[in-house]
């Protein structure tokens, strides 16, 4: 059950604590959990847990290929690891072992990647990942998510720790718009219906469900009724969700910290294609690299704007 919150206001945790609290609170717990890092204790405000537990939350260096095979070892044992990386290097870094050791093998890892998209801000081209969701879905048997905020991410994170597979979860860092209040839960696969609409429907993820979330209240100002749609599930999508908002209001744009490419758009076109052929618009990241700079730069750079969300709606209309 999810309860939207009020807008306009920023999480009081940072998600990496939310991580790095999870971790704690499950080692204290008794759990089989085990956490591994790529050299990202700090970025990941995981020096206090590993000092407290170090047998349990272990720096494998910067060698992210190998992250990825002693987490398959792990859990082969019976071991529940959990590895987090940037997302750039959590995906193009590291392909081949998440096919081999990880998906092909059906093993029980869990993959944090942070930093996602624009978020990396100060850290530039080289670790802005815009197609790392679009890398991880077409595995065969990936479980691939972007957490919204911190009740999101403390919700799903208990829920990955008693689930098995192969599982994917795209995240930033610090601070997230917030989206639900305290107490919510979520369903992965499924689609959470955020605002209802007749008009058009925005289907966004990650930090592009705040602003989706803008867009949607300005459009209302002008008349125009929109729905919005969290798809924080890329794979498996909720392909009826979107077929039946795509028969209700006929229209549809998608929004992502992503490229347009192999991403949300991509996903949703699919079961579009396949459902109900409606026209629709694609906000993300259009063939372009990152670069160093602000978080709200960047989003004003590559178009990741509730002004950008708006301008497409009005294209459909």
């Amino acid at each position: 059950m999810i309860k939207v919150a009020l807008t306009g206001e920023k999480d009081a945790i940072e998600m990496r604590k939310v991580y790095a609290g999870f971790v704690a609170e499950q080692i204290e717990a008794g759990s089989e959990i085990i956490a591994l890092e790529a050299d990202l204790m700090s970025s990941m405000a995981m020096d206090g847990v590993h000092k407290k537990y170090p047998e349990q939350v272990i720096n494998c260096g910067i060698m992210e290929a190998n992250v990825i095979g002693t987490a398959a070892g792990l859990s082969l044992t019976g071991r529940k690891p959990f590895v987090h990386t940037f997302t750039a290097f959590a995906s193009r870094r590291c392909f081949d072992q998440l096919f081999m050791s990880l998906d092909y093998q059906r093993n029980n890892v869990k993959v944090i990647a942070s930093d996602a998209g624009v978020t990396a801000c100060h850290n530039g081209g080289t670790h802005m990942s815009f197609e790392d969701m679009g890398i991880v879905r077409g595995l065969a048997n990936s479980i691939v998510l972007e957490v919204t905020d911190a009740t999101m991410f403390k919700d799903i994170l208990n829920q990955l720790i008693e689930l098995e597979g192969f599982y994917w979860v795209r995240t930033i860092r610090k601070q997230a718009p917030t989206v639900y209040q305290a107490g919510s839960t979520f369903t992965i696969g499924k689609g959470n219906v955020l605002r209802e609409g007749e008009d058009i429907t925005l289907i966004a993820n990650g930090i592009m469900v705040a602003e989706a979330l803008e867009a949607a209240r300005r459009l209302e100002r002008e008349g125009v009724s929109a729905a919005v749609i969290d798809m924080f599930t890329l794979k498996p999508i909720d392909k009826m969700l979107v077929k039946n908002y795509a028969e209700k209001t006929g229209r549809i744009v998608t929004c992502e910290n992503h490229s347009i490419h192999n991403g949300l758009g991509s996903a949703v076109a699919e079961v579009l294609v396949e459902t109900c052929p409606v026209p629709m618009r694609r906000v993300g990241v259009k063939e372009r690299y990152g670069q160093v700079g602000t978080q709200e730069f960047l989003q004003q750079e590559y178009g990741l704007t509730a002004d950008e969300i708006v301008k497409a709606a009005k294209e459909l209309l």
